[in-house]
């Protein structure tokens, strides 16, 4: 059996300049070689697409393989005549590394070069990661140089794309005075910067410009906010990101275009690929195929509450992805080895997915369930998923045969989707103030029973509301692996609290982040990290997956 590098490599590509001259005339591009390229974001076309969201339930550590399923359902939209394209978030480099090894896909379903794109890719999150960290040198510059501003707390961090724990806390500007001022700091990784959502949520070089501006980046002696447009820095940022703003085009292993573009974690972000990216594929195809980070409660939620009133768009259908594993997984069976149905597993699991099934038709958009099929699967336990998820269901074996394999889902697709949809919210967006919606999502997301706040978390509660920012939507971070904020949590939760440790306002972004639980915006690598098993042999890599 062929490794997922070995398959992505053995692909026959089209030269990207083919693939945008005959598919959709485009002829100003930048390329990237000769299977990359990047395409200017406003060089939009006057289709009018339909945009299928594809999310999940709550995951196993490994995922579900929600980003194959999503590339296998553009290909099968393809196999059947239409004409789709693929919208999803650039890698980090930290998972890539870590426990999840790469971002592009599996099996058959891939997005290739897969390795440039997990990689270093068209180097968009450098850009992102070198804008972030020039902010961080200015504050500390402006300090060292008598602090005009009367910076007198710093909240703003470095970041670098990469796992590693020792950076999450750190005392910086030690040495000699001409080393800087000592203070206490930290990096985040970069995909959880407030920079990569201001990228990601930005429709202009001129609104991204304003945004980064607009980025707090701590409080003078009378507990007023300092920005970055104070330093001056949002001009030196956007020449940064000029050319990492325009989206990047490659394509699947069957040729289906795929626009790859902005990447920020679901459970420290806010999960969804760039706005630029997906206003830009459904002015260019029929049907655009996108997915949001994580299980519905973190990705999809985010998409729905803060992407699509930014972007003014609005799913046509959601796909919820699941596997027999996931479902047991959240069954309590932790680590699955047994070769016979386990119905009861499946009976405590599947609850975790009717209810992302029905959070999702809350939100008025028509909803069905793809299983992701593995050749180990059991068709008794494919049955009773079929039969109890509450939606129309399709078994997707993309992995294993790539477009083919998902045309049952295609189909299903097409059969439910909706041509105009009116969102419904959790909560009012703009009039609720922070503790209501807060509530609405922990109570009409999560199914919890209330919130509890830390008393830092009440003091920057009412201090952002003060400040006139108790508008602005709320973006979760929280654990991945259960609707609660408790990754042990799983199968059927009755009467649970979501506790809230902290909010943190990222002005720039256009959210206020509720930090919830442990969760950490700097993750770390495991035991056993991915990069163990990687190498380059004779010129190729080898061992990423």
């Amino acid at each position: 059996m062929l490794s997922d590098i070995e398959i992505a490599q053995q692909a026959q590509m089209r030269p990207i300049k083919e693939l945008l001259i005959n598919d959709f005339g485009i002829r100003e591009y930048e390329p990237y070689g000769h299977y990359k390229a990047k395409i200017c974001y406003d060089n939009y076309g006057s289709k009018q697409g339909k945009l299928i969201l594809v999310t999940a339930m709550n995951p196993t550590p490994m995922g579900e393989g929600k980003t194959t399923m999503s590339i296998g359902l553009a290909d099968g939209l393809r196999q059947i005549g239409k004409n789709a394209m693929l919208c999803l978030r650039e890698p980090s480099l930290g998972p890539v590394f870590g426990v999840k090894g790469g971002a592009a896909g599996g099996g058959y379903a891939q997005v290739v070069p897969m390795e440039d794109i997990n990689l270093h890719f068209t180097g968009d999150l450098h850009a992102i990661e070198s804008a972030n960290n020039l902010l961080a040198a200015m504050i500390d510059n402006h300090i060292y140089q008598g602090n005009e501003l009367d910076i007198q707390k710093v909240i703003w961090r470095r970041c670098m794309d990469m796992n590693d724990r020792q950076l999450r806390n750190i005392t910086c500007g030690l040495g000699a005075k001409v080393d800087g001022v000592p203070r206490d700091d930290g990096f985040d990784i970069t995909v959880a910067s407030e920079v990569m959502a201001i990228f990601c949520l930005s429709s202009t070089l001129d609104e991204l410009k304003i945004n980064l501006g607009n980025i707090i980046i701590g409080y003078n002696s009378e507990q007023e906010p300092v920005y970055a447009s104070d330093l001056h820095a949002e001009g030196a940022m956007t020449a940064l990101l000029k050319d990492a703003f325009n989206p990047n085009v490659v394509q699947t292993i069957e040729h289906t275009p795929a626009i790859i573009h902005g990447g920020p974690f679901a459970n420290i972000a806010h999960g969804c690929n760039s706005v630029v990216a997906t206003k830009l594929a459904l002015s260019l195809a029929d049907y655009v195929v996108t997915e949001a980070g994580f299980g519905a409660d973190l990705g999809a939620e985010k998409f729905l509450d803060i992407k699509c009133p930014r972007a003014k768009i609005a799913p046509n259908a959601i796909v919820i992805v699941t596997t027999t594993k996931a479902i047991k997984y959240n069954g309590g069976v932790l680590k699955d080895h047994v070769k016979e149905p386990n119905m009861n597993a499946l009976k405590a699991g599947i609850i975790n997915l009717q209810h992302h099934v029905l959070t999702m038709k809350n939100y008025g958009v028509p909803v069905v369930v793809t299983i992701n099929k593995y050749d180990t699967d059991i068709q008794e336990e494919i049955d009773y998923i079929s039969e109890h998820c509450g939606c129309p269901v399709a078994v997707c074996t993309a992995h294993a045969e790539g477009g083919k394999g998902a045309i049952a889902l295609a189909q299903l697709v097409l059969n439910n989707i909706q041509d105009n949809v009116n969102l419904v919210h959790p909560y009012n967006l703009c009039s609720d103030d922070l503790d209501v919606k807060m509530t609405h999502l922990a109570q009409n997301v999560y199914g919890a029973k209330e919130v509890k706040y830390s008393n830092e978390a009440l003091l920057n509660m009412r201090k952002f509301e003060q400040m006139g920012y108790g508008y602005l939507p709320i973006c979760v971070a929280k654990t991945q692996y259960s609707i609660s904020d408790n990754p042990k949590l799983l199968g059927e939760l009755e009467d649970f609290q979501i506790y809230v440790r902290d909010f943190v306002l990222n002005s720039g972004a256009g959210f206020i982040v509720a930090v919830c639980g442990t969760i950490m915006r700097m993750p770390g690598l495991p035991k056993v990290p991915a990069a163990e098993n990687i190498d380059v042999v004779n010129g190729k890599i080898t061992g990423l997956f």
